[in-house]
């Protein structure tokens, strides 16, 4: 299933779109958002950096199918220099390869699951710069306040890639069948003036989204088709306004270059369903940010 992903013929996406990133931290009551490519985001507020399910180090296919994955450090501290707290929603390798690298090297806080916390360990985190957390845990972190969520992994060609648990380290560098999912969370962010939800993975439990609300839906392309009612039900659920569509690029193109969609996902489909559910579609390219204030955002009417 995953060769056939990584096989599949690839349809160009929205060019590259890499300025520097940003280095100075915007104004109270703003947002920074930052797509990485994947998963992964990096959300600034006036005095806190979020970075959500960093995956920059982009293995060639050679490398998926028959080689280990290293941690491209140097990009990393080229394209994410500040991080004050990394969230994983969960351990495949697309979403936690480079998150203990980055958290040595900027002191952040690596916060996932018991299965990110092996991966951790293995990759060498001091276990002081590690937190488990449970579904629904409140977290403070400087000028944020997030919790994980309860959900469970989408499906790829009508079935769940790489699931179960880790119990122990995996090897280091690791292959990719060493990372399967272990649990799988969505990520509730109040930064900036602004509640964003972050679902790494397309699916979703309506039951552990009761009362929670979302200005930003940072939104999983791929899969969606295997879930009906997948866009349009999340969006009103949680009352979106914005989303931006993430894990719709082929995560072997190098970072830097320009992406493409991967097999099963039509972006252009995908932003008419977030119109016609009533939120404006926000698709960046690979490194591209955009910044949302908090006070405009809330009162733009919905659509």
């Amino acid at each position: 299933m995953i060769l056939s992903l990584l096989r599949g013929l690839l349809r160009p996406g929205p060019p590259a779109a890499l300025p520097e990133p940003p280095r100075e931290a915007p104004a109270e009551g703003v947002l920074q958002l930052r797509f990485l490519g994947t998963a992964g985001f990096a959300l600034t507020g006036s005095s806190t950096t979020l970075v959500l399910d960093p995956y920059l180090s982009r293995a060639g296919v050679g490398a998926l199918l028959w080689g280990r994955l290293q941690v491209d450090e140097a990009l990393l501290a080229r394209e994410l220099p500040v991080a004050d707290a990394v969230l994983v929603g969960h351990s495949h390798f697309d979403h936690v390869l480079d998150a203990p690298a980055l958290c040595r090297r900027t002191g952040a806080t690596l916060y996932g699951s018991a299965s990110t916390a092996m991966v951790a360990a293995a990759a060498g985190l001091d276990p002081a710069q590690m937190r488990v957390l449970s579904p629904g845990e409140q977290v403070t972190h400087g000028a944020a306040r997030f919790k994980p969520l309860h959900s469970r992994h989408g499906r790829v060609f009508g079935r769940v890639p790489l699931p179960g648990e880790l119990t122990r380290p995996p090897p280091w560098p690791p292959r990719l069948r060493d990372l399967p999912h272990g649990a799988v969370w969505l990520w509730a962010v109040e930064l900036g003036g602004l509640k964003v939800l972050h679902v790494d993975s397309a699916d979703w439990i309506a039951e552990s989204l009761a009362g929670v609300q979302a200005d930003i839906l940072c939104l999983c392309a791929v899969g969606r088709q295997y879930r009906q009612g997948y866009t349009h039900d999340l969006i009103r659920q949680v009352g979106a306004k914005v989303v931006v569509p993430c894990h719709w690029d082929d995560f072997t193109v190098p970072f830097g270059q320009r992406p493409r969609q991967i097999p099963g996902v039509d972006l252009d489909a995908f932003v008419k369903e977030i119109e016609a559910a009533g939120a404006e579609a926000v698709v960046l390219g690979v490194g591209g940010t955009r910044s949302f204030v908090a006070e405009t955002l809330r009162a733009s009417p919905s659509r």
